[in-house]
């Protein structure tokens, strides 16, 4: 057992007439971590998903510790010791936690003696940064949690090569940095080599030994983390004459204003009727980003469904700007209550219509885009034009489905459709889950630009970073309750990931954040 070396050579795969990976020579030491970076469509997930068999390759070769290799499947990669961690889930639903670690393994006996393999698994368990219970579902299971069960499969099995993609986007801060440094410590021990696809430059300057960068399907740099900076990664990503810094924002200084929403006392039921909201109080005010951190699975997606309206309320009272608020639609239109869901192609769009008919679901029903009852298409369309435009939407045109958009191009539709009129109050969660650098810088830019109109911005987020970044003041949520508030502009990543974690007191109360928001860049 030893760490594997990889090669691939001229590795090129076509999509009919779109070429996706264009003669890729990469080379990752043996007993390293290499990070691959690169934009949304750059070929990264499709030159991994080649190594493991997922694609088979139009030309190239790939040659695992020099020795070329015909990997038709990902079964195939795995008896060469190869293991993937894909951005999707690829957990069976219907099975255990239990079952999709054993169901890993790929060949099994007819008779599995449970009482041996679970104690096996507990002690599996023991020796990982996280733990999960045996008998859960994944129906039961939030998406961090499901990421999580993802890499549990791969460390099981003891992988030579383990390549992930995006492995930590709902990974709290201190659980990412126990993975990455568990497999790094791993891979120097020489037991193993690890590709990690990734967006985040933190990552890839204290876990990565050798960092590549793609752009429109082919290599375009290669070199030792130790000596390139962020700055020429990023200028190597967007390539000559484009700018890296793409919605580079700047915070405003202003005192915060009137509140625009208020929580007081709010129970809030999980899916199987436990309590996962509980007696959550919260005030954020015109003009300022609240930003909520926590671990997933503590409450705060139950927190916005039932501000948007997806998810009852048991007790306890929701008001907007001073008015009692249910999110009905009327509400959201005269109190101008904006939301950009967590996956918004499942929570705030019909995949089946157009991106156009997406665009118009906030203002179809009302002059100018309806009269008499009817909807005017002609109205609706050009407005989808404009946005499509001035928010960048990759798209054939306004006609295509929505459904047929990358991930960050129906975040920009739905955020353009969201900000189209200024907002009032704007409920956002995950916004930028899985989208490369550029989009995120776009986005918060976005964000920012609303705040500093004078929006109310509540900001669930599982990305630390982007909390401490964006927020003015930041909240910790821990088993369905807020244990620690502070001024964004103070926050200390240890402090707050020990609240995230539960060890910051048993349910602290809050602290008072600054009177004053403090500008930042």
């Amino acid at each position: 057992m030893h760490a594997l070396a990889l090669d691939t050579y001229d590795l090129t795969k076509r999509f009919g007439a779109f070429t996706a990976l264009n003669a890729v020579s990469l080379k990752v030491r043996p007993g390293t971590v290499h990070a691959l970076l690169g934009e949304n469509g750059a070929g990264k997930s499709t030159l991994v998903k080649c190594v493991v068999g997922y694609y088979l390759p139009d030309a190239g070769s790939v040659l695992v510790d020099g020795r070329e290799q015909e990997i038709h499947s990902p079964t195939v990669a795995r008896d060469l010791g190869i293991g993937m961690v894909y951005q999707h889930f690829t957990v069976v639903p219907g099975m255990t936690v239990a079952e999709n670690l054993l169901l890993a393994r790929g060949k099994l006996p007819a008779i599995i003696d449970w009482k041996q393999v679970r104690a096996e698994l507990q002690a599996f368990l023991q020796t990982t940064p996280f733990k999960l219970d045996l008998d859960a579902t994944p129906q039961d299971l939030s998406a961090g949690e499901k990421q999580k069960l993802e890499i549990l499969k791969q460390l099981y099995l003891k992988p030579r090569l383990l390549i992930l993609d995006e492995p930590t986007s709902v990974l709290t801060p201190q659980e990412a940095d126990e993975v990455l440094g568990l497999l790094k410590d791993r891979a120097h021990a020489g037991d193993c080599t690890v590709v990690m696809i990734t967006h985040k430059f933190r990552e890839v300057a204290e876990h990565a030994d050798d960092v590549s960068v793609l752009r429109r399907g082919a290599l375009v740099a290669s070199h030792a983390v130790a000596d390139v900076s962020p700055d020429q990664l990023a200028s190597a990503m967007v390539g000559e004459g484009r700018s890296a810094a793409k919605g580079t924002f700047k915070r405003e200084v202003r005192a915060a204003g009137a509140p625009r929403l208020e929580v007081k006392g709010l129970n809030v039921s999980g899916d199987r009727g436990e309590r996962a909201v509980h007696g959550l109080g919260l005030t954020v005010r015109a003009g300022e980003i609240v930003g909520v951190a926590g671990v997933s699975g503590n409450g705060q997606r139950e927190l916005m469904e039932s501000l948007v309206g997806q998810r009852a309320i048991d007790s306890g009272e929701v008001r907007v700007s001073g008015e009692g608020f249910h999110a009905t639609r009327a509400q959201n239109r005269r109190l101008k209550v904006r939301s950009l869901p967590e996956e918004p192609l499942r929570n705030a769009c019909v995949g089946e219509l157009s991106v156009g008919h997406n665009m118009g679901l906030r203002i179809f029903d009302a002059p100018p885009a309806a009269r008499s009852g009817w909807m005017l298409w002609s109205v609706v369309r050009e407005r989808a034009r404009g946005l499509i435009r001035e928010y960048g939407v990759k798209t054939q045109g306004e006609g295509a489905q929505i459904r047929s958009l990358s991930g960050g191009n129906v975040q920009r539709a739905v955020l353009a459709r969201e900000l189209a009129e200024d907002a009032d109050l704007l409920l956002v969660s995950n916004p930028v889950f899985g989208l490369d650098f550029a989009a995120v810088a776009e986005i918060h830019g976005r964000l920012v630009a609303a705040r500093n109109r004078g929006t109310a911005v509540l900001l669930v987020s599982e990305d630390l970073d982007e909390l401490m970044q964006l927020s003015d003041r930041i909240v910790v949520m821990s088993e369905g309750r807020i244990v620690f508030e502070c001024d964004a502009a103070s926050a200390d990543r240890l402090t707050l990931g020990a609240h995230m974690g539960g060890h910051g007191g048993d349910h602290a109360e809050p602290a008072p954040a600054a009177p004053l928001l403090k500008a930042a860049a």
